[in-house]
């Protein structure tokens, strides 16, 4: 069932214009210069003109993220969203937005991203984050040194106890995301790596060595979606919004019942239903990757394979372009860009590849043919939030 169907509506969505900004390493610009390059690319991706927009999404910049953006874009916005759920925000946002355009409460929705994460620490404007606070809930774990990479490392732990996962799987995932990155001009490392260099780096949180954690970028992106009203007056090929679900699980690591289930168990499965497809007939996969057991956990609550048998999944090459499951195509959040909240670059990659607009990096079906389907599952904080959205031709 569609996202138009689950409003009451007939009217359906689809994705016209998607960009990134500068990515990489972006010394000379401002977080809002970037959310501008992004929404402008994306918007002349479209072919439709700016005043078509009534409405924005954004999250992560200043004190009213999308009142602040939009008054830098010169927008005024009737319809806003500022859904700040960690990397899962963009897909609940995007699920938001297809809503609000199903049921005629906007018409064109834009929702734009932008961070210089990485340049604020190299300048010093800011230090790495190490802990989200020491308020509410979080209370009682930050003075026990709790970070949040400890916490991702502690549920890959659970997870190789449970289940037999080994190191040299989950360092596959990174290994796989390298060699997508290959062909990814835009992708801020795309030398290389093997299992060993992954095993054999310095170590972050046990059992997380630097290669199986996200690389950090600067960069941004845009998406805009519209009512299927104003596809015949677009330059691109529209992508359309078939299902999307969401879910938020836990803040504080003793209220998850199980730490080897992410919240995308139900964001997934809402999604497929909604959209009225399976996870077997999807061509493409563009998973959050901030460390590689958030890969491997992530497929297996989408339904691309049983619980537990993630390790064996991601084995032999079935992530890579050509592999029976195309994944992180761009090279994802460990090879390509990172610049904090990366869950907008998912759909980003989602639509390019469904259009065929991505170059030496894109993915064919058996006979050839361009993808027909494609997923995009953002995750927030440490597993505490899950947006899934299912995109097709």
């Amino acid at each position: 069932m569609s996202s138009a169907t689950r409003s009451g509506s007939t009217r359906k969505v689809a994705v016209v214009g998607v960009a990134l900004s500068d990515c990489g390493r972006v010394d000379e610009a401002t977080p809002y210069t970037l959310h501008a390059q992004a929404a402008r690319r994306a918007l002349a991706d479209s072919g439709l003109a700016r005043d078509v927009i009534d409405g924005i999404a954004s999250a992560g910049l200043g004190t009213l993220a999308p009142v602040e953006v939009a008054e830098y874009l010169g927008l005024r916005p009737r319809w806003v969203d500022s859904t700040s759920v960690g990397g899962a925000t963009w897909e609940v946002m995007a699920a938001h937005a297809a809503d609000a355009i199903a049921a005629g409460h906007a018409n064109a929705v834009l929702l734009v991203y932008g961070s210089t994460a990485r340049a604020d620490i190299k300048a010093r404007r800011r230090t790495s984050n190490l802990s989200f606070g020491a308020r509410g809930p979080l209370q009682f774990e930050v003075p026990y040194g709790h970070s949040l990479i400890a916490k991702y490392a502690m549920a890959a732990r659970r997870h190789m106890h449970e289940y037999g996962t080994t190191l040299e799987q989950l360092a596959s995932v990174a290994v796989q995301a390298r060699t997508n990155a290959a062909t990814n001009p835009d992708a801020m490392f795309r030398d290389p790596i093997t299992v060993d260099e992954v095993l054999d780096g310095p170590m972050i949180a046990d059992p997380f060595t630097k290669l199986h954690c996200c690389i950090r970028s600067d960069g941004g992106c845009a998406v805009l979606l519209v009512a299927e009203d104003y596809v015949a007056d677009c330059a691109s090929e529209p992508v359309w919004v078939l299902g999307a679900g969401e879910h938020v699980s836990h803040t504080t690591m003793s209220e998850w019942d199980d730490f080897t289930v992410s919240p995308a168990a139900v964001s997934g499965r809402l999604a497929f239903e909604r959209a009225g497809v399976t996870p077997g007939e999807i061509d493409v996969a563009e998973i959050y990757d901030a460390f590689t057991y958030m890969t491997l956990v992530t497929l297996e609550d989408l339904g691309f394979c049983e619980k537990g048998e993630g390790g064996p999944f991601v084995e032999k090459g079935r992530l890579l372009r050509d592999g029976g499951l195309p994944t992180n195509t761009d090279g994802g959040g460990l090879s390509a860009q990172h610049p904090g909240m990366r869950g907008l670059f998912l759909l980003v990659e989602a639509v390019r590849q469904l259009r065929g607009q991505a170059g030496a990096g894109q993915v064919r079906r058996a006979d050839g043919t361009l993808p027909e389907l494609a997923v995009a599952s953002g995750t927030g904080g440490w597993f505490c939030s899950s947006g899934t959205v299912v995109l097709g031709r």
